[in-house]
């Protein structure tokens, strides 16, 4: 077991149309945190420059779901994060909470993982006393190295600076991000899993179709392309390997139903909760369920 990354972090949908990412998140009735510009640093110790990204963020106290969009095409882009929405947009980035990243990066190095160094990020925003920057360090795998997506450990300076509590109540009732379903390639299903295992320092174990592996407040669940039709049927297959889904803990499921059904977004059933497909939600699968 390892201590030093203790949940998820944050999950990350990318486009081009953050306008149109935001109001269907705001019809869903997640209450989003306003809109700040990133300033990103290309390489560890350089300072952070302005970036080609802003985002929102739907926050729950600990994780939280970023809503990232490319916002102008002409800036720098120091995270390569056009040649990311290049490939596809969606749902493309998961990040692991950890408390010190430099210590994360030398584990992970002696593991031979290939991260990127200690990178700072910084944005702007507004608290109930003023403009304050948050501030955190972050840790990214090489992507050569993750075919399900961008993958990357973070770790926050100012995390009172994020989750601040007049964003931490929603209509729909979201508490949390309570896991998240990737789908691995037949050729690159062991790799995959061999790395999380790796990363968190426990084992895989099975729940019919899904490999799951927990560990403190993370649960990542792992799927065969060969199962995909039966736990995702119907949802679109960016990649051979993709972040596909995540679940989204809620007070009361009949509540939260409502409240996405009343925005206009079509659920369907499933077991222990509700469904909103990947097409509807700028694609990434979204699993409800009470807790």
């Amino acid at each position: 077991m390892t201590d030093d990354i203790t949940a998820v972090h944050h999950t990350g949908i990318l486009t081009r149309d953050l306008d149109g990412l935001e109001s269907v998140y705001r019809a869903m009735g997640f209450t989003l945190s306003p809109r700040s510009r990133h300033l990103l640093s290309a390489r560890p110790g350089e300072p952070p420059q302005p970036g080609c990204t802003a985002n929102l963020c739907a926050l729950f106290g600990g994780s939280y779901i970023e809503l990232l969009g490319i916002v102008d095409e002409s800036a720098p882009d120091p995270w390569h994060t056009k040649a990311m929405a290049d490939r596809y947009e969606g749902f493309r980035i998961l990040n692991l909470d950890t408390d010190d990243a430099a210590a994360t990066h030398d584990r992970l190095a002696a593991l031979g993982m290939r991260p990127s160094g200690v990178l700072d990020l910084e944005r702007d925003v507004d608290t109930a006393d003023g403009p304050r920057t948050v501030l955190a360090r972050a840790v990214h795998l090489d992507p050569r190295t993750t075919p399900e997506g961008y993958i990357g450990l973070a770790q926050h300076l100012t995390r009172e600076y994020v989750h601040q509590p007049r964003y931490l109540r929603h209509p729909n009732g979201a508490r949390g991000i309570a896991a998240v379903l990737i789908v691995a390639a037949d050729d690159e299903y062991d790799g995959i899993a061999r790395r999380y295992a790796d990363l968190l320092g426990a084992e895989w174990t099975a729940d019919g179709p899904l490999s799951v592996l927990e560990h403190k407040d993370v649960r990542l669940e792992l799927l065969r392309t060969a199962d995909v039709a039966a736990v995702l049927p119907g949802e679109p297959v960016p990649a051979p390997s993709y972040l596909a889904a995540m679940t989204i803990r809620v007070a009361d499921l009949a509540e939260a139903r409502g409240v996405v059904e009343r925005g206009g977004i079509p659920t369907r059933d499933v077991r222990g909760g509700f469904f909103v497909s990947g097409r509807d939600a700028y694609g990434a699968g979204l699993f409800f369920t009470a807790g």
